[in-house]
Parts: structure tokens; C-alpha cells; sequence
């Protein structure tokens, strides 16, 4: 995984859907993140997420009505995908939750699989 610049964007299972139902100015921070990413940087609101390495970066941004994260691959090839998104529910803590950090840890591991296995497909 390295830092590419115009990189693709894609989204895997419902974290599109998920981060259109987020509150405008929500979606204008994690689009903006998104965009610096496709394009080599890094937004003040973008962090590596804790126990993925240096690959994995998570959005965080916050309004009246809750905090919101976004997870996504800093890039894979050409391309940076958005792992998933939600809206952090509890309001102790700054650790993401469990349930999602599974959801976060097989959706990664399905995608390295269907990279590894286009690979060699393409070899």
C-alpha cells in the first residue's frame, strides 16, 4: 500500500449509502478528506486507525447530533477504498466500538482477498 495521487475511489458495502445519510456538513468533511486522499495528502481529520498500521486511516468529524467515522485504505494499487462508515453511538470514550472494528477487520480482510486474487488472475 502506498500514497498515489488521482486515485480512484471506491466504496465497499453499505458505506456509501451510510455516509449519504449523514448530515450535510458531515459529508462535505469526509468528501474533502477523501478528495486530499485521492490525491497524495492527508486532512487534519484523518488518522491512522489503531491496530491496522500505517495503511488504514480513519475520518472522525463531529456536529450537534453525534460523531461520525469513516474508514478507508490509504490506497491499494491506484485505488482508496472507503472501508465503512457509521455514527458512533456511545457517547463514552473515544475508542471505536468493537462490533465495528470486526465489521472493519473482515470487510479489509475480504478486500485483500479479492485483490490478491485479481492479481493473480491478471499474472
Amino acid at each position: 500500500m502506498g500514497i498515489t495521487t488521482n486515485a480512484r475511489l471506491a466504496w465497499l458495502a453499505d458505506s456509501k449509502s451510510n455516509v449519504k445519510a449523514f448530515p450535510a456538513a458531515i459529508r462535505y468533511d469526509f468528501g474533502y478528506a477523501l478528495y486530499l486522499a485521492q490525491r497524495g495528502g492527508m486532512s487534519a481529520s484523518a488518522k491512522p486507525l489503531h491496530g491496522f498500521g500505517s495503511g488504514v486511516m480513519e475520518i472522525r468529524s463531529n456536529d450537534a447530533s453525534g460523531t461520525y467515522r469513516a474508514v478507508y485504505t490509504v490506497s491499494i494499487g491506484d485505488t482508496i477504498y472507503v472501508v465503512h462508515a457509521f455514527q458512533k453511538k456511545s457517547k463514552a470514550g473515544v475508542a471505536t466500538p468493537k462490533p465495528e472494528i470486526q465489521l472493519i477487520r473482515q470487510r479489509l480482510k475480504q478486500l485483500l482477498s479479492e485483490v490478491k486474487n485479481a492479481e493473480k488472475k491478471s499474472s
